[in-house]
């Protein structure tokens, strides 16, 4: 038997709790087989919905007798929801064979465990003269009328002075994220407050109670830098994205299939919808006549290549009018058709190229499939640049416009845009990808490039163009080996290209290609190879999203640095969680004391230095500064790698070590920062992002430890542009070469401004999103929230603008600037 898991969830609700495995099957003789389940060694009836698996049936039809229902959804509910289940298997059985088609024990059980029963987010907080103001929804598997929202001094009593409004948000029904019938989860909160008290904010319904902590000095300090939502853990906890299905009304009202467990990457609950704002953003009749009488100096042609196979003629219309609608003329549209004989496009394909003659067409003997047939439409090109076309898509009017001007600049190798996705009937626009500018890491872990992607023709031609073997994936193996053979990548951000979603499409349901993403793992394994990188790629359980282990020849010394005043138990407990955890061995701890006061300090450092030949204390004499007190440490260390450690951080995935090195030992890395957690399992670290209140922001910060951030970017490697320095790996000789840390920069400012010096090095800066540690920030040295401490904070943060004027100025380049620094991030405004 041949099969593969899609997804597998154990989901306890008030009224039931069931396992549910989503997947396909097929005997490969063609013979009837019946799906079987057991929970702790006991049979149990299972509620099974076939699915109809056209992509299985293409792949091994030919070979196998695959029939069209193979793909299954399947629930076992359990007897006592109450008790959880300490093994579960799922089987096939024919007449012939018994096949094993998923096992879990307790443990694998309670990683995809999930019970929750309030969905919610907090949008804004505002402080007025004399009241706090929140703005949010919330919503219940109960109904929205079991919500109760409630504000208390911390360790206090109840505030009664309370007002709440509730409000429609048809924004969340439209996400999917809520029903219907719970509309009016919109809230707007206000009540009297005092800078000097904290308050917990609670959402309740009849089984669960959030609680959220609201600092009105942290409120005040992001706000006063225009930061109407801030991302701090003080005053924001983030929706909890794991435990919600895009797909409530939203994708039944669409119509496309299988991705009821799609989960929501990300939330626009304070903006305007997206349809809205692609509306509003997109050029008016006005301006694209304009761009048409636009003469430009360098004006190449531009050969857009479509390869064609049956493709329904209201797609093939859309697709060929959006390119003859272009507002740059300069182009020419090749059409391989592999339809074998389909006379309704043959005749479409005649009827426009005789109207016009920049639209040519080639009908191919026989179906190549993509790769064979777009290379039949590469051989037709006689541009200087190949854009790359699926046949049932749309170029946006200014597209073309667009990449030309952007050739002014530079006669980039490579150029690619931000994209959407649109309905079948092309009337709604969603799910835009703001793209950040090229980034290797995170193109490495899935293809975020995808559309609209432009290449000079003498590289992809000189490439071979598409290569067989990689079929759902023969784009990300060529992009792969175009960027190979590229000097300069240009991101256009913008949204130029519209990925329909329908019945067949990837776009509408990704689960129907687990071949294509066998191929994408194909793709990174030999792009690797060429470039003569040892490592191991792997699947990380979403679609299309791929992990990249890289290896660590010689295992180098990692010198662990770590500044410490008093707090032994969180020091031990930081260097314990390594000794016991890490699997990577080779490391020293170089500790740096500094004006500590008690005596048990001092004791735990001769006991800890004599217990273990590889822990060393040096004394920093001087006041605090941060910057000087780990440039002084790593005079004393011996290693090639620095890892700089906050004292109040706890290693979590005992590869966490290994994972940092892999990436740091890279000639073209410079610095890498780890996924860092507070106590509850919510972000506190997953990238940082230039601009935020004048300076920077975690752009992660709240959302649960498995949330997906936007596009994926909190659960997969990616570049950023800094990461911070309470858990940084860095090579010795680059910190030597950048002159260390910053000493003006006495205790903000100082990890960002290090990975700024090390980008002008051209070196990548990385978050790896498979280091885990738990971060108890601050409990060291407290937070920044007294006058004396904010003063010195944004004196520091002065500086820091007066250092790095241009990235404030023309904005992140691992950000995008369709998302308005003075917002949540990755929101659009």
């Amino acid at each position: 038997m041949k099969y593969y898991i899609d997804g597998k969830k154990y989901r306890v609700k008030p009224e039931e709790a069931y396992i549910r495995v989503n997947g396909w099957c097929f005997d490969e003789e063609g013979l009837d087989y019946e799906l079987k389940a057991m929970v702790d060694g006991k049979r149990c009836e299972i509620v099974q919905k076939q699915i109809a698996r056209s992509d299985v049936q293409k792949k091994y039809g030919k070979k196998c007798k695959v029939t069209g229902q193979c793909g299954f959804s399947v629930k076992v509910f359990l007897e006592d929801k109450d008790k959880n289940p300490e093994s579960f298997v799922l089987y096939a059985e024919s007449r012939k064979e018994k096949q094993i088609l998923l096992q879990m024990n307790g443990k694998s059980l309670m990683k995809n465990y999930d019970d929750s029963t309030i969905s919610y987010s907090i949008d804004w907080i505002n402080l007025e003269k004399e009241k706090m103001v929140v703005s949010g929804w919330a919503t219940s598997i109960y109904g929205v009328d079991t919500i109760k929202l409630n504000v208390a001094e911390k360790g206090g009593s109840d505030i009664p002075e309370i007002k709440t409004k509730r409000n429609a948000r048809k924004d969340i029904i439209d996400a999917g994220l809520a029903k219907e019938e719970d509309i009016n989860c919109g809230f707007i909160l206000e009540f009297p407050y005092r800078i000097d008290k904290e308050y917990e904010f609670t959402i309740a319904d009849r089984k669960r109670c959030k609680h959220i902590t609201i600092n009105p000095v942290q409120v005040k300090k992001h706000n006063s830098v225009a930061s109407k939502v801030g991302f701090t853990r003080q005053f924001v906890k983030c929706l909890n994205m794991k435990n919600i299905k895009k797909g409530i009304g939203y994708i039944s009202k669409n119509g496309f299939k299988g991705l009821k467990e799609y989960v929501v990457t990300r939330v626009n609950s304070q903006g305007m919808p997206y349809n809205e704002w692609f509306e509003l953003h997109k050029p008016s009749k006005e301006e694209l006549e304009k761009e048409r009488k636009v003469e430009f100096d360098y004006a190449p042609k531009i050969s857009i290549i479509v390869p064609t196979y049956k493709t329904p003629i209201n797609f093939l219309r859309d697709m060929i009018d959006s390119v003859i609608d272009q507002t740059y003329s300069n182009w020419e549209l090749c059409i391989a058709d592999g339809s074998e004989g389909d006379m309704a496009v043959e005749a479409e394909l005649k009827r426009y190229s005789e109207q016009d003659s920049r639209i040519r067409y080639r009908l191919l003997e026989k179906n190549e499939g993509i790769s064979g047939n777009t290379n039949a439409a590469l051989e037709m090109t006689e541009g200087e640049y190949v854009g790359l076309f699926d046949h049932d898509d749309i170029l946006a009017p200014n597209a073309l416009y667009e990449v030309v001007n952007a050739l002014q600049e530079k006669k980039y190798d490579i150029l690619y845009t931000d994209e959407d996705k649109i309905t079948g009937d092309g009337k709604e626009h969603n799910d835009p990808n703001f793209k950040p500018d090229f980034s290797m890491d995170l193109f490495r872990s899935h293809n975020y490039i995808t559309h609209f992607f432009v290449v000079k023709t003498e590289i992809i031609k000189g490439i071979g163009g598409f290569r067989a073997g990689y079929d759902g994936s023969q784009d990300y193996d060529l992009m792969f080996r175009c960027i190979e053979n590229s000097e300069n990548i240009k991101h256009i951000p913008m949204i130029l290209y519209h990925w329909r979603i329908h019945m067949n499409s990837v776009a509408g349901d990704p689960s129907s290609k687990m071949y294509a993403y066998e191929a994408g793992k194909k793709a990174i394994e030999d792009h690797l190879k060429r470039m003569g990188i040892k490592a191991t790629v792997e699947h990380v359980g979403l679609w299309g999203m791929y992990h990249v282990i890289y290896d660590t020849p010689g295992d180098p010394l990692i010198s662990i640095v770590i500044p410490n005043k008093d707090h032994v138990d969180d020091l031990d407990k930081c260097i314990q969680s390594i000794l016991t955890k890490s699997i990577y061995k080779n490391y020293e701890f170089v500790i740096v004391e500094n004006n500590s006061e008690e005596q048990k300090t001092f004791e735990y450092y001769e006991k800890i230095q004599k217990k273990h030949d590889n822990i060393t204390v040096v004394t920093w004499e001087k006041g605090f500064n941060y910057s000087a007190i780990n440039n002084y440490g790593v005079q004393f260390t011996k290693g090639d790698y620095l890892l700089f450690l906050n004292n109040d951080t706890e290693m979590i995935t005992e590869t966490a070590l290994s994972e940092l090195l892999g990436c740091c030992m890279r000639e073209d890395v410079g610095a890498v920062g780890a996924k860092l957690l507070y106590s509850d399992d919510t972000v506190q670290h997953a990238g940082v992002v230039i601009g935020f209140g004048g300076y920077a922001g975690h752009v992660n910060m709240g959302i649960k430890r498995d949330d997906y951030g936007y596009m994926v970017r909190a659960r997969i490697n990616c570049n950023y542009s800094a990461v911070t320095a309470a858990c940084m790996m860095t090579k010795k000789s680059l910190f030597e070469q950048v002159g260390g840390f910053d000493e003006q920069f006495v205790v903000a400012c100082n990890d960002v401004d290090y990975c700024l010096k090390i980008r002008e090095l051209d070196k990548w800066v990385i978050y790896n999103a498979f280091s885990e540690w738990y971060h108890y920030e601050s409990k060291s040295r407290g937070y920044e929230d007294t006058p004396e401490k904010l003063k010195r904070f944004e004196g520091e943060v002065e500086k820091f603008q007066k250092k790095w004027p241009e990235i404030l100025e023309k904005g992140d380049p691992f950000y995008n600037p369709n998302f308005p620094i003075n917002r949540a991030p990755f929101t659009w405004g």
